[in-house]
Parts: structure tokens; C-alpha cells; sequence
């Protein structure tokens, strides 16, 4: 079994440390530059100390405002790639939208990082929603939200079938008309685990149809467990398959909930980025069904200090403790992320994670 299919385990991932600003729309001087060397660091220590994965954001075009978020973003194939060979236990996923990239082409790539690193490298497969990069890339955006996900099934089975069939064959699709196509190397059957963010009906159904874990946002611990219900009952019923649930939260851990709370107003309040808060939402509520109109309008505070994933602030002990509501509320798992994902993570590993395996939630390190 892939360790990171492991039920026995709430697998803790960072998120989008390939990006500047991380999760955080913030101006302040310390907001993460997304470096290779802070990325190098941050993925050795996560290594270390027991982080599960690495999930990192595929992005062409930043979210304007005064510090251009996610205009510096470190390419997933790479950066993958890189950190892979300069670990030894996590794994790193490589994030890839089906619109702008070919799928044999990602298949060779896919089977080469699983021949760096074995049974470490995981595939996070995005259908799209970003009209501006479309736009930079010159490609058309399918008016219907649905087409889109028609067109990423078909790429991934282009993709499966380049990691599962041997010699020489065409392929004739609706999307994809190929001839002569031989794929080797493959990758060892079930060495790769696919992941995709659903958040929209039609999101979750093709996660539940082809991923290993669906990646869905949630507005609390316990609004999740009915999406968690809901995501693996149409898994097992619609497609006989189960699936993996995670989300996504972003965390600043302090020895004192006053210093955390403090911090949370420094970086998301008095120095957000607001034009890039604004022009991010409007993104959100134009071209995506990731969060409902109502969540929107409510969710601008979340957006500047963790991209509108659920905020989990205070002392080592309530962080732990949120943290274990998703648990509870059936999630297989989480990513994080931190302001300073390389500094602020020694702190959290000192103290956080030894809390979550005393809880039962989390296994050791030499045992995970």
C-alpha cells in the first residue's frame, strides 16, 4: 500500500509553498518569497519531522494588488522533481491543469519523477477555472463548467492508458486523435496516487470517479463531515470505489493565544492586500463553483489570511484540538499552511504533532 493511502493515519500535507505569499495575502516584509532555497529547506525539515506530502499550486498569472500574489511561482514538474530527490520518506505532489498540458507528455513526466523517488510522487490533476490564464495561454475556456471536466476525463485516460498499456497503439477520442503512441517507462501499478480539488457537484463526481483522495474546502470541521459523507457515499455508490477526503486550513500557532491572535491581525488585517484579496474573490465568484455566492460575501477576512480555507489559530493545544475535529468529522486528512512555512513549522512539529499522536490521530515517525 502507498504509505500515503495508510488508514490508520491523518495525513498532514503544506499547501501552495511553491507560491509567493503561500496562502497568506499579505504585505508584510516576512511574507514567504517562495524561493528554491526557502522551498528546499521547508521540504527537508518536513521530511524530518513526519509531514506526510507537499501540495503545490500550478499558477501563470498572479492576483494583482500591491504585491502581485502568486505572481513568483515555482513550476509543480520541477519543483517536484528537485525535492524529491533531496528527501527520503514524504511525498510531493505534482499539481498539472489538463488545459495546458499534454497528457502523454504528462504521463512521461509523472513516471519519471516515480523513477526519482518510488512510490513518492503523486499527481494532483486541476480541470480548470482561471478565465485570465486561459486567456495568457491562448486557449479557449469551454463556456460550460461541465465540458470542462469532460475534456479532463478523457486526458487522464490518455494518461492511465500511457501508464498501463504496453506497445504501440492510437488513441481516438472526442478531445485527443493519437497515433503511434508508445509510453515508456511506466510507473509500478498503484505508485502513483491522484488527487483532485472538487468543490462544485461536478468536481467531486470526477473525483469520486478517478482520484485516490478528493480535495474539497470546507467552511468548518463540522461542516465537513457531511461533505465527507456525502463524497464517499457517491464513490462507493456511483463508481464502487473509495476515496480519500481531505481540506485545507492555514494555521498560526503561538505560545499564547493573545501572540497568535495578535499576529493573525498583524499579517491579515492591518497589512492584507486587499487589492489582491478583492481581485481573488472576484476570480473566485466569476469563473469557479468552489464557494457558494453567501460564502463570498462572508469569507473576505478568510481569503486575506489563508485563501479562504478555515483559519486554525492559538496555542499548540487548541490547534491540536481543531485540528482533531476534522479528524472526528471523518477527513482522511489536511494540508496546512504558514505564513513562513520553514520557521514557523519547527515550532509546530515541537509542539503540535506530538500532541495529535498522543491523541491517536497521527502514528510516529518511524512507524508512519
Amino acid at each position: 500500500m502507498h504509505p500515503i493511502k495508510r488508514p490508520d493515519h491523518f495525513k498532514l500535507g503544506l499547501f501552495s509553498s511553491n507560491c509567493s505569499g503561500g496562502l497568506a495575502v499579505t504585505k508584510i516584509d516576512e511574507r514567504w518569497g517562495a524561493t528554491w532555497p526557502e522551498n528546499l529547506r521547508m521540504a527537508k525539515l518536513a521530511d524530518q519531522v513526519g509531514i506526510d506530502f507537499l501540495l503545490p499550486i500550478a499558477r501563470w498569472i498572479g492576483y494583482k494588488g500591491d504585491t502581485n500574489f502568486h505572481g513568483h511561482v515555482l513550476e509543480p514538474i520541477p519543483w517536484a522533481a528537485g525535492l524529491l530527490a533531496a528527501t527520503e520518506r514524504i511525498s510531493v505532489f505534482a499539481t498539472i491543469h489538463t488545459a495546458f498540458n499534454h497528457p502523454l507528455v504528462t504521463a512521461k513526466q509523472m513516471a519519471t519523477l516515480d523513477a526519482i523517488a518510488p512510490g513518492r510522487a503523486g499527481i494532483n490533476v486541476v480541470a480548470g477555472w482561471n478565465k485570465p490564464e486561459y486567456e495568457a495561454m491562448g486557449v479557449d475556456m469551454a463556456d460550460a463548467h461541465d465540458d470542462r471536466y469532460g475534456f479532463a476525463q478523457e486526458w487522464f485516460d490518455v494518461v492511465k492508458q500511457a501508464w498501463e498499456r504496453e506497445g504501440i497503439y492510437d488513441v481516438n477520442g472526442k478531445y485527443f486523435t493519437l497515433q503511434h503512441v508508445e509510453a515508456e517507462p511506466r510507473p509500478a501499478p498503484g505508485n502513483i496516487p491522484v488527487l483532485n480539488a472538487g468543490s462544485s457537484t461536478q468536481g467531486r463526481d470526477w473525483a469520486a470517479r478517478n482520484s485516490d483522495f478528493v480535495f474539497t474546502i470546507t467552511p468548518s470541521a463540522e461542516a465537513g463531515a457531511d461533505i465527507v459523507t456525502g463524497v464517499k457515499a457517491n464513490a462507493r455508490d456511483a463508481y464502487s470505489r473509495d476515496v480519500g477526503v481531505l481540506t485545507l486550513g492555514h494555521v498560526v500557532c503561538r505560545p499564547t493565544r493573545a501572540e497568535a491572535e495578535d499576529f493573525m491581525q498583524y499579517y491579515a488585517v492591518d497589512n492584507a492586500d486587499w487589492g489582491a484579496v478583492d481581485y481573488l474573490m472576484q476570480l473566485q465568484g466569476m469563473h469557479a463553483q468552489s464557494f457558494t455566492p453567501e460564502m463570498l460575501a462572508t469569507l473576505r477576512g478568510r481569503f486575506a489570511s489563508g485563501h479562504g480555507s478555515v483559519p486554525i489559530v492559538g496555542t499548540p493545544d487548541e490547534v491540536a484540538a481543531e485540528i482533531a475535529k476534522f479528524h472526528a468529522a471523518g477527513f482522511d486528512g489536511m494540508t496546512l499552511a504558514f505564513v513562513d512555512y520553514a520557521g514557523e513549522l519547527e515550532y509546530f512539529a515541537q509542539e503540535v504533532l506530538p500532541r495529535l499522536e498522543a491523541m491517536g490521530i497521527r502514528q510516529p515517525v518511524a512507524s508512519a
